[in-house]
């Protein structure tokens, strides 16, 4: 497993952006595919971006698609969320995810995850 800490949370204006990174520890990080899921007060955790390990294919949730672009530097060992164009109802404490395996939506796939950073959209 890796160890996963995320970062770059805080409060924000709707329609402005923020970018999350999750630093990963371990030298086989790009053997992962890395996943960011959110968790908002009362509500399941939820998917919302994914990327294979090798620069491959990604992967959105509806509701983000178009707004928030996941990447990453395997050199770095981390992975990127950029959230622009933020709404009220992306608040939410955001997790970091490593699958040692091809992932995709399910929280069930990933092996590892970080502490969470708390993203906070005022009106």
């Amino acid at each position: 497993q890796v160890q996963l800490v995320e970062s770059g949370g805080g409060l924000v204006q709707a329609g402005g952006s923020l970018r999350l990174s999750c630093a990963a520890s371990g030298r086989t990080f790009s053997d992962y595919a890395m996943g960011w899921f959110r968790q908002a007060p009362g509500k399941e955790r939820e998917f919302v971006a994914a990327i294979s390990g090798s620069f491959g294919p990604t992967l959105y949730a509806d509701s983000v698609k178009g707004r928030f672009t996941i990447s990453r530097d395997n050199a770095k060992n981390t992975v990127y969320l950029q959230m622009d164009s933020l709404k009220p109802e992306d608040t939410a404490v955001y997790y970091c995810a490593a699958a040692r395996r091809p992932a995709g939506r399910g929280p069930n796939e990933y092996d590892s995850w970080g502490q969470g950073t708390q993203v906070t959209v005022g009106s």
